[in-house]
């Protein structure tokens, strides 16, 4: 959320920097709104001035004996004006500004290249080197359904479209893929791992910004809850909810920053908005695994740490020796709560083309502002911290990228070196 003083200091501003990212900012209503506020503010300041004035001459009428009824009731009145205006118009327009900022998206900082949408994205650097075949490739889906490990057609009769079923030595190898990610992160990279939950309640979606904008994206489980009644909860659509809400309505110590997790968990997305897109293979579906890192940070470090959390992931994509670039993303390709992303795209050589493996964002202090999210300052103040977030990687798609690339002329798979203590010490992955 963005902060409200700065939209009340330089409201055309912030209008132009959101434009950038393709979001027209409605000047009209928020002045409104605030002048509604306003009215409602100046409104009560006049009667808690008249009530008090006029208590002092009730007090004079009783001292000298006289009749103060007439007083008292004018008292009576304005309590009954400032219960409603407490109770009722202030809690209704603050409601209204609280709405409107909440569909607001991040402004991009000032290094954020400008663009339209993907066309716009910068590349930043390439890693590593295409490989080179003497056969003609094939894809991941006939190259899993070959090894006999990936099932489409029987998770269609589970679930149904866009979920999958993997089997066998394919099924470890996923697995196996998470657990050196982990293992990596923790060991290497100085995270702490965590355990989180995969239900996640509305404000834990709101605190990081899926909810309200998003709801159609994710997946509602509504549940009976006694006499409280009917409560939403929602899958999660990436670790980062869990994890980053950790510190919601917290005030951490200085001391106890940067906070560093890794959480390894399944995600789930309706992909509303995808309709028709990737419908082949393990590129887009409603459930994937992803190891996310997420980090809280002093806002003085935060692009420091965003660099470093780009380099954790793209570490995993080189011991695993697959070609990658890295790209920035433009204003008008960047994810909602994000002021800065980097995208890490690995080569798939069936498609002959680079597809985002890991998204890797600086939210500031977006996120932290929804969540309340602070730390002590070197003062002893509260202040908001900022929050990042990357995956590290995507684990499906990770597992795409190694059968595609480690492919060999049988349709056979080589097991990237890194990985074959997770396997058992298998080399080959073979029908």
């Amino acid at each position: 959320m963005l902060d409200i003083q700065i939209l009340r200091g330089d409201i055309e501003g912030v209008a132009k920097r959101l434009a950038a990212r393709g979001y027209a900012l409605d000047i009209g209503r928020f002045n409104e709104l605030e002048t509604q506020r306003k009215a409602i503010q100046v409104r009560t300041q006049e009667l808690q001035a008249r009530r008090n004035a006029a208590s002092k001459l009730i007090g004079q009428a009783k001292a000298k004996g006289g009749d103060a009824s007439e007083i008292m009731a004018e008292v009576a009145d304005i309590g009954n004006e400032l219960k409603q205006l407490e109770s009722t118009a202030l809690p209704g327009v603050l409601a209204e500004i609280d709405a409107f900022l909440s569909v607001i998206p991040n402004t991009p900082h000032e290094s954020v290249p400008v663009g339209d949408d993907e066309t716009g994205n910068v590349e930043v650097r390439k890693v590593g080197s295409k490989p080179a075949f003497d056969f003609q490739v094939k894809d991941h889906v006939e190259l899993g359904e070959g090894l006999k490990g990936l099932d489409f057609e029987t998770a269609a009769k589970i679930s149904g479209s866009r979920f999958s079923l993997l089997k066998g030595p394919l099924a470890r190898l996923h697995r196996a893929l998470a657990q050196f990610m982990l293992d990596m992160h923790v060991d290497q990279h100085g995270y702490a791992e965590a355990y989180v939950p995969y239900l996640v309640n509305a404000d834990s979606m709101r605190g990081t910004g899926q909810l309200p904008k998003f709801e159609d994206d994710l997946f509602r489980v509504p549940r009976q809850m006694g006499e409280a009644g009917e409560q939403n909860f929602y899958l999660i659509p990436t670790a980062e909810v869990p994890v980053t809400n950790m510190v919601r309505g917290e005030i951490v110590t200085l001391e106890s920053l940067p906070q560093k997790y890794v959480a390894h968990t399944p995600c789930f997305r309706s992909e509303a908005g995808s309709a028709g897109r990737d419908t082949r293979g393990l590129i887009r579906q409603h459930q994937f695994d992803k190891v996310e890192l997420v980090q809280m940070v002093h806002p003085e470090s935060s692009y420091e740490a965003l660099e470093s959390l780009v380099g954790h992931a793209e570490a995993i994509l080189q011991k695993l020796n697959l070609h990658y670039r890295v790209v920035k993303l433009c204003t008008g390709d960047m994810g909602f709560s994000s002021a800065t992303t980097y995208d890490i795209e690995v080569w798939l050589p069936a498609q002959n083309t680079y597809r985002e493996i890991s998204s890797c964002s600086n939210f500031e202090s977006f996120q932290a502002r929804r969540m309340q999210a602070r730390f002590r300052n070197a003062a002893g103040k509260p202040e908001l911290l900022h929050t990042l977030n990357g995956s590290g990687l995507a684990v499906g798609r990770t597992l795409v990228a190694v059968l595609e690339n480690c492919q060999q002329n049988d349709g056979s798979i080589a097991i990237p070196e890194v990985l074959r203590p997770y396997m058992g010490g298998l080399a080959v992955l073979k029908a």
